[in-house]
């Protein structure tokens, strides 16, 4: 049987591991190989993904996924598994180890060992990669460690965010937050990015942060870095919720058989961090390598992976220094079939045959393939170090009162109820309560300031043209760009919340069948719900996806999400031409947005992004308070990004909109806008919305100052036409239509267009707008030939 047949509650032991390529590589990497004890836990509420809990943690894999894996059922607990309980969590009280004094720093014959090292000159830069898996805690200790002694940038050639840091108090350090990864396998693009970053960019150091209540799938990571031989640390995190649940680590114990420092630390309560700094300088500075990489008995399974490992590493170890790869690292890549490795280590034809002979006679002894074998060597090395040195508790709280959570949360009939209340609450917060509570003070500071220079400068005699410039270009129309910062902050807020809590990865569990069918992972909805209240947080948020492919098609679907940038425009015409009918012709424009959303991502899927997206393969952490130094430090980098990246931009667009609205082409100042050079062009594109029977110059000005914010279309409205009652004697019920679609659907505002550009580049932003503009054409021309057809010209 297969996973996929499994009843909720049942477990069994997993017999092959199907498929193939980086996917495959990727469910071993995560601890699911031949031998493990799995249990399907729950579905989701529309039956895929599946939920399943193994080596300690919940891990979802869709129905077609674990239709691939083999697996023999077990009607009740294995007696292997009853071992390990016995064994390592502790229920026998004979096995309780005492407790053994951490080795002081520097302390010789321990892990730091005297004379072992290279010392580096006492002023060298001391750089160091964080690295750790994900919901490790590892964005909290980066705050703990830097405070805002933060930068924030991109790793080359990609859109993975880069964060560096100086040690706080410690001179001539940078440590690199590295994106959190599961393995050195090149899967995601965050782990081709940290593993590129570790063999390129050389670190004086690692720190390895591990969850000290997951510790089993964290040290995985751990073993590929300790054969990277870079100097390194392990940070065990979490150690107050292991010990606050009864369990236990034998530090001296891990350190032995890992062969570097460990030190147990609580990041969120900034506890044992001046003790991982000492020894993280200590071994950056005198580069103290790890002692232990060769993690395969000789006995071990008859030696066949150990005789295996150690012929291709004396194969290739002239070749892994050359490229300056690691050579036990190098040797296990190879193993395993990583064909980037092979192609840097260069091996000439008689070699590559070589080491596909060695594979193969491994793959025969040992009785299973290649990659199967690496992963049960490192999990069995693993199992070792728990049952040596950690002693879990039998379950924690807090995995406890996740469950209870879940019952609720990802519940069959209670999950999508829950999903719309909590994004209703955090909406209604974000765009009717908080944000415009902040935004009017942010308006009212920005009015006094530009009130005040106006009657500086008028007093003064300041030139019209520079007055005009700095008050209606930079005052009003950056400022109302400006405006949409508290909404920002505000909506990252709660994001950020929820996220750190663990509910956005129930929310990606429980859409994800939903989402696939137009060719998105559930991980997408985030981005697309966030599209309703402003685009330009909807394109940020996309950071967070671990596809390239899902990430730029996220990002692209966006604008069909209607902005509430967009609802003075419905709410003006709505009341002005359908005023019996307002909220069904409002919510018919979400729908409709909806709608064409859906008919463009199913474009997109055969067109643009073709293939299916990413596979749903995730963990679901346990559900945990976030801590409020983290949240504020992502707030402060969200709005820090959003005023350097984007106001730039904003303002060159800004200064050249009230250039054109404030010039004629002789370069005089006008007084009235019919003269302008805006209203020139706004003359010359108005013959392409005549179909539309939108061909008033003054609509057509309109819409274009949209693009700065989509607000200013009515008060441009108003003040073209002179009043309310100008805009309704110039325009019937069937044009303004036209115009609620049109506006639905085209551009996005000049915020959004350059957070796009700062995502996909500069001609990926220029394709969103051409291309806006041209399906909000289409379909306020289908309006009309359909108004028309229906008798309402």
């Amino acid at each position: 049987m297969t996973l996929k047949e499994l009843k909720t509650g049942q477990s069994a032991l997993i017999e092959a591991v199907g498929g193939e390529g980086a996917l495959r590589q990727h469910f071993l990497d995560m601890g699911v190989i031949p031998g493990t004890e799995i249990t399907l836990v729950k579905l989701a509420p529309m039956g895929d993904p599946m939920e399943f809990r193994i080596r300690g943690y919940e891990l979802t894999l869709r129905a077609a996924d674990a239709a691939e894996i083999e697996a023999r059922p077990l009607p009740e607990k294995s007696g292997r598994e009853e071992a390990v309980d016995a064994a390592v969590r502790g229920s026998d009280p004979k096995t309780r180890r005492k407790k053994s004094e951490h080795p002081g720093l520097g302390e010789e014959g321990k892990y730091h060992p005297k004379g072992s090292g290279d010392p580096l000159p006492e002023d060298t830069l001391l750089t160091f990669a964080l690295v750790g898996n994900q919901n490790s805690g590892k964005t909290t200790l980066f705050n703990q460690l830097t405070g805002s002694n933060q930068h924030v940038g991109n790793f080359p050639g990609v859109t993975v965010d880069r964060k560096d840091g100086v040690i706080r108090g410690r001179a001539n350090t940078l440590i690199t937050d590295l994106p959190g990864i599961y393995s050195m396998s090149p899967y995601s693009g965050e782990e081709l990015v940290s593993r590129n970053f570790v063999l390129e960019e050389k670190p004086r150091a690692i720190i390895n942060i591990v969850d000290a209540t997951n510790i089993e799938r964290n040290l995985y990571l751990t073993m590929q870095l300790l054969e990277m031989e870079v100097p390194m640390v392990v940070a065990l995190n979490m150690m107050d919720e292991l010990t606050g649940n009864g369990g236990s680590v034998d530090i001296n114990a891990m350190e032995a058989m890992l062969g570097v420092s460990v030190v147990p630390i609580s990041a969120v309560k900034n506890e044992g961090v001046d003790e991982l700094v000492d020894h993280a300088l200590h071994v950056a500075h005198y580069q103290e390598r790890p002692l232990q990489q060769d993690f395969c008995g000789s006995e071990d399974h008859g030696g066949a992976v150990h005789r295996c490992l150690h012929a291709v590493y004396h194969l290739t170890e002239d070749h892994a220094e050359r490229a300056g790869i690691p050579s036990r690292f190098a040797a296990s890549k190879l193993i395993e079939g990583d064909r980037q490795i092979l192609e840097r280590l260069a091996l000439d034809q008689n070699e590559k045959e070589m080491l596909e002979h060695i594979v193969l006679q491994m793959e025969k002894e040992r009785g299973l393939d290649r990659s199967a074998a690496m992963a049960e060597m490192r999990f069995d090395f693993i199992d070792k170090v728990c049952s040596r040195c950690v002693q879990h508790p039998k379950e924690s709280r807090e995995h406890v009162r996740s469950q209870r959570i879940d019952s609720i949360l990802t519940g069959r009939f209670t999950a999508i109820p829950a999903f719309i209340l909590i994004m209703g609450l955090v909406f209604w917060l974000t765009f009717s309560l908080i944000g415009p509570f902040l935004q009017d003070l942010l308006d009212q500071a920005i009015g006094a300031a530009a009130g005040a220079m106006d009657q500086f400068m008028t007093e003064a005699g300041v030139n019209p043209a520079i007055h005009g410039l700095i008050i209606e270009g930079l005052f009003e129309g950056v400022g109302s760009v400006l405006s949409f910062l508290p909404i920002i902050v505000t909506l990252f807020f709660f994001l950020s919340m929820l996220e750190d809590s663990g509910y956005i990865a129930r929310v990606a569990f429980v859409m994800d069948k939903v989402l696939r069918r137009i060719g998105l992972s559930g991980r997408s909805i985030v981005p697309l719900l966030i599209g309703f209240g402003c685009t330009v947080p909807a394109v940020m948020s996309t950071r967070t996806l671990p596809s390239d492919r899902d990430r730029r098609m996220t990002i692209l679907l966006t604008p069909f999400m209607s902005c509430t940038a967009k609802m003075p425009i419905y709410g003006f015409f709505v009341q002005a031409f359908f005023p019996e009918k307002s909220w069904l012709v409002i919510i018919g424009l979400y729908l409709f947005g909806i709608f064409a959303g859906i008919l463009t991502a199913g474009l997109y899927r055969r067109t643009l992004f073709r293939g299916d997206p990413v596979p749903f393969v995730m963990e679901l952490p346990n559900y945990r308070l976030p801590g409020l130094r983290s949240v504020l430090q992502l707030l402060w980098e969200k709005a820090r990004d959003f005023l350097q990246r984007a106001f730039s931009v904003i303002l060159v667009a800004t200064v050249a909109v009230w250039f054109l609205k404030s010039f004629d082409f002789r370069l005089n100042l006008v007084e009235n806008s019919h003269d302008s050079m805006l209203s020139a062009v706004a003359g010359l594109v108005s013959p392409m919305f005549v179909p539309l029977g939108l061909g008033d110059w003054r609509i057509c000005t309109a819409l274009i100052s949209g693009f700065m914010a989509k607000e200013s279309v009515v008060s441009v409205l108003e003040v073209l036409f002179a009043g309310h009652g100008g805009v309704t004697g110039a325009m019937t019920a069937l044009s303004a239509a036209g115009l609620l679609m049109f506006s639905l659907l085209y551009t996005p505002c000049v915020a959004a267009i350059a957070a796009v550009k700062r995502e996909m580049g500069g001609k990926w932003a220029l394709g969103v707008i051409l291309w806006q503009c041209a399906v909000a054409w289409v379909a306020a021309l289908l309006v009309r030939l359909i108004g028309l057809a229906l008798g309402m010209g």
